[in-house]
Parts: structure tokens; sequence; C-alpha cells
């Protein structure tokens, strides 16, 4: 009798960890690239990297001969969700350029309570108790996260203390709540797209539209030309954020094919926790006693959804 190690026949919860070790490597890649680079541009780039890696999975499953059988109201609403994870990918990556991480991340990650109470509006999902819990945790973590350090004050407008001193715009914010309010949208639109499709099909097929919507927004705003100024460096950094952002979804799609979805998306938000030790250990990104029990909630509301 042939003994299987449990981790083996359990090997679904290591790729949705190694999902979210992927998530939170993403984001300081494109830190670090966006950093003498367009957000704009550098989003385009990264998901020409994103889309050989979609399209890459469905060659392994197989689903791409299923192509032909997609309905016309399966498409209509995986566009609309391509449409807005692009608008996310475009907020969060220009949050990125002008805001810390350690900020911009956890508002970010806020989309896990939209998405609950979205789906509770326009699909009838019931809020537990529980997700009531972990939807308060995670919002007094977020507003714990993104406050400023003690002593740092000004107008938010001007971008200048009282004293005279410039400090980051405070921009960063606003790009940063659309990124977690199209990255729910996306959630809700794409539950919808994606039944009667394989869904790493129809992942695929969402990329090309945000492929397509990110260079329209780069030719719009007259940033294509800016392309050949991105020194290697930053170039080598976006491509690495593009696979490592392909190297996220493989993982956790093959992490939800034998994976509880219930389990394997809160470990896969858990990307927050990696993104700030990455942003500590990379980029000198501190945080203040404050913005480390904010973190502590949103963790712990994070992982009360594992029930």
């Amino acid at each position: 009798m042939v003994v299987i190690p449990i981790w083996v026949n359990n090997m679904w919860i290591i790729f949705a960890f190694c999902s979210a070790i992927f998530a939170g490597l993403t984001a300081i890649l494109s830190k670090i690239g966006i950093k003498n680079t367009d957000s704009n541009v550098a989003t385009a780039l990264r998901t020409v990297v994103v889309l050989l890696f979609s399209w890459l999975m469905v060659f392994i499953v197989g689903s791409q001969n299923t192509i032909s059988e997609i309905s016309a109201h399966t498409l209509l609403f995986l566009i609309l969700s391509g449409l807005a994870t692009g608008a996310s990918w475009l907020c969060y990556f220009k949050a990125l350029q002008i805001g810390d991480i350690n900020k911009v991340t956890p508002i970010d990650k806020s989309s896990t309570v939209l998405t609950m109470l979205l789906a509770f509006i326009f699909l009838g999902e019931e809020i537990t108790v529980l997700k009531a819990v972990a939807i308060v945790l995670i919002g007094v973590g977020t507003y714990l996260m993104i406050q400023k350090k003690d002593g740092q004050n000004g107008d938010i407008s001007t971008g200048k203390t009282k004293n005279g001193r410039t400090y980051k715009s405070s921009l960063w914010i606003v790009y940063a709540a659309g990124a977690a309010i199209f990255a729910s949208l996306t959630s809700i639109l794409g539950k919808v797209g994606i039944e009667g499709i394989e869904s790493n099909l129809g992942t695929a097929i969402r990329t090309i539209v945000v492929l397509i919507m990110a260079w329209v927004v780069v030719f719009i705003t007259k940033k294509q030309d800016t392309i050949k100024n991105i020194d290697a460096k930053s170039l080598v950094y976006l491509v690495l954020s593009g696979f490592a952002t392909g190297g996220s979804w493989l993982c956790y799609y093959r992490a939800l094919q034998d994976g509880p979805a219930s389990v394997v998306v809160p470990i896969d938000k858990m990307s927050i926790a990696v993104t700030i030790a990455f942003s500590y250990l990379f980029l000198k990104e501190k945080l203040a006693p404050k913005a480390m029990v904010g973190l502590l909630l949103i963790i712990t509301g994070t992982l009360s959804l594992l029930r």
C-alpha cells in the first residue's frame, strides 16, 4: 500500500499561496518599472506579457476548441469585464506611480468589500454575520493604513504643508479608489460572463480587451513616442511584472480547479501581506504603528472569510 502525503492531495493550497506571492511581486516590480515611465504605457507593455500567459493557459487546458460555443450574452459580459479590468489596471498603476505601495495596496484590496456589497445588491448573494464582521475589519484596517503619519498635515490640493515643505500629492487616493471600484465591477461582470464558458478561456478573452483598451489610452494621450525612451532597467522590471501577473493567474486558476473558491480567493487576497513585506525589504517603505494595526485587521478580516 502506497501512502500519499497529505500535501500532495492538497496541492491547490500551495498554488493559492503561490498566486498571492506572485501578486505581491507584481506590485513591487511594477512600482520600480513605472518609476521613470508613463503609467499608461507601462500598463500597455506589461499587458502584452499577461496576454501571452493567459492564452498559454488556454492551450494547456485545451479550451481553445470551445471558442465557437460562446454565446453573444457571455461575450458581451466578458468584454464589459475586460473594460472594467483595464480601467482598474490603469488606475492602479497610476496610483502606484505617485503613491506609496503600503497605502495604495490596502485601498485596492478593499475591492473585496465592494465586491461582497455589489454581489448582495445585484446578484442577491447573502451577507452573513461573518461577512459583515470581515467587511468592518477590512474597512477599518484600510482606513488606519492610509492615515498620514503623525505630524504630517497640510493642504492636499496644493501638495504643500503649512510650513511650506512639499510632499507627495494625495491624488493617488482617487486612482487607488478607482482601481478598487473597477476591480469590484470586474468580479461582478466576470461572474456573469464566465457562466457557460471555461474560466481560462474567459480570462484570455478579457485580456485581449484589456490590451486593446490600454493601447487606445496610450495613443489618445499621445504617449506612444515615449516607449523608445524607456531605459533598459525599467523595461526589464515591466516585463518581469507581466510575468509575475501571468504566474499569479496560472497558480490562481490552477488552485480553483481543485480547491473551493471560498478558500482560494481569500488566500489570494493575502497578497497584501506579501506586498507590504516586499515594499519594506526592497523599497524601504516602513509602516507606522497605526498602519501595522490596520494591516493586522485586514489580514484578520480576510482570513475570517476562509470559514
